[in-house]
């Protein structure tokens, strides 16, 4: 490699093209690993790594850390799992935080994490480019810095922590850009203050398009929420315990199937059978679906009530839109005045990561299942995809970190 540096940079040196720019191309070697990314996914790699003496670049497109949790979440969410379960590598939620910790206490428990770990992201630096160059045996990442600088790094272990959720997913649906009313994604979705009387079409039935109906309903909105297909709705809490928690502990000592089992049997006695409200489950377990394809069951926060009450119509598919009213699979149609999109988010990765064996071109996704998807080849690594949260991010973080100080050994 360091050839092939005086090579490149010698010709750097004698271009007479890349003299007379301006502005010219910046290339950087990077001695440890580089992570794209710079939210709790790459956050804990970084922190795992320098608990190990292993410094690593993290680049994040956004001017902060978390930028999907402080510019694109709502305000009332909370952490769905209990703080134990979300808590990032070597430090713990303060102890005075609640079970659920808020929003803001989670982003401040971000930034305690960075300047702890005195981890210092390249801010507004996007990714444009990641490909393996065989001949030097590195990684070369092309950024665009502040929209105008152009760096190139090269590195011996990439890491991509831009996770499941890099961008949203807007379906297509007939009609959509016609509708006069406000068309509004949740990742944009702040407060049902601004929908206060209106009547509003939730097109999503996860965890999300829930909240943001009870949401909706807390101020005096009038939400109808689409549910597509089947879905798996789970107390929040079993006995003042978390169901989360809960399903956890049983594992232990029970296969997957029999909690599954108990799970929907505590709740048909809780909720009744939903179906008869047009809520209707898998037939697989919530567990099995959630381990076989990732489907994370809705853990209701109160939207349930809401849904029984009547407050919160439950409403077929969408066939098509008009410019005020939305038109159903079961023929009806209905004027509104709103439509949210609670329809989730994708991978960016194959927009920017020139690799076809660790990635999935067409979601983004490693190919490989849980728990073998966060390693590839010639020192690529993926951490924060394996469809478990932020436990799960803590996970691929720990091994890369493991497996980098290995490589390191070794030499």
């Amino acid at each position: 490699m360091d050839d092939y540096w005086k090579e490149l940079q010698g010709k750097k040196l004698h271009d007479p093209l890349i003299q007379n720019q301006a502005d010219p191309l910046r290339q950087i070697l990077i001695e440890g690993p580089l992570i794209v990314g710079a939210g709790p996914s790459g956050l804990a790699t970084a922190a795992c790594l320098k608990q190990k003496g292993i410094q690593s670049l993290i680049l994040e497109r956004a001017e902060c850390i978390a930028s999907l949790w402080q510019f694109k979440t709502y305000d009332r969410l909370r952490l769905h799992l209990p703080k134990q379960f979300c808590q990032l590598p070597f430090m713990p939620f303060p102890s005075d935080f609640p079970t659920y910790p808020t929003k803001q206490q989670f982003l401040g428990y971000l930034k305690a994490y960075a300047d702890y770990f005195k981890l210092k992201p390249v801010f507004n630096s996007t990714v444009i480019r990641a490909e393996w160059d065989e001949r030097c045996g590195f990684w070369k990442v092309k950024s665009v810095k502040d929209e105008k600088v152009i760096v190139e790094y090269f590195c011996k272990w990439l890491i991509v922590a831009t996770g499941e959720n890099a961008e949203e997913i807007v379906p297509q649906i007939e009609g959509l850009e016609i509708f006069e009313g406000p068309v509004v994604h949740t990742s944009s979705y702040k407060t049902g203050g601004v929908f206060r009387g209106k009547k509003v079409l939730v097109i999503g039935c996860g965890n999300s398009g829930m909240e943001v109906c009870l949401d909706l309903c807390n101020f005096n909105a009038s939400p109808h929420l689409v549910v597509r297909s089947s879905v798996h709705i789970l107390p929040h809490e079993i006995l003042g315990r978390s169901t989360f928690g809960l399903s956890m502990c049983l594992l232990r000592w029970f296969p997957m199937r029999l909690v599954d089992q108990f799970l929907l049997i505590v709740s048909r006695l809780i909720f009744g059978d939903t179906a008869k409200l047009g809520l209707h489950r898998p037939k697989l377990g919530p567990l099995q679906l959630k381990n076989l394809s990732g489907k994370t069951p809705v853990l209701d926060v109160g939207t349930f009530d809401k849904i029984k009450t009547g407050k919160i119509k439950v409403r077929p598919g969408v066939t098509r839109l008009s410019r005020h009213a939305a038109e159903f699979v079961d023929g009806s149609v209905e004027n509104f005045d709103a439509v949210i999109l609670a329809t989730g988010y994708k991978s960016n990765v194959p927009s920017w990561l020139k690799e076809r064996h660790m990635f999935n071109e067409k979601d983004g996704m490693p190919r490989k299942e849980f728990p073998n998807g966060w390693k590839g080849k010639y020192g690529l690594y993926a951490v924060g995809f394996t469809k478990r949260g932020l436990l799960g991010a803590s996970m691929d973080a720990t091994r890369i970190a493991e497996d980098i100080e290995l490589a390191l050994e070794s030499k």
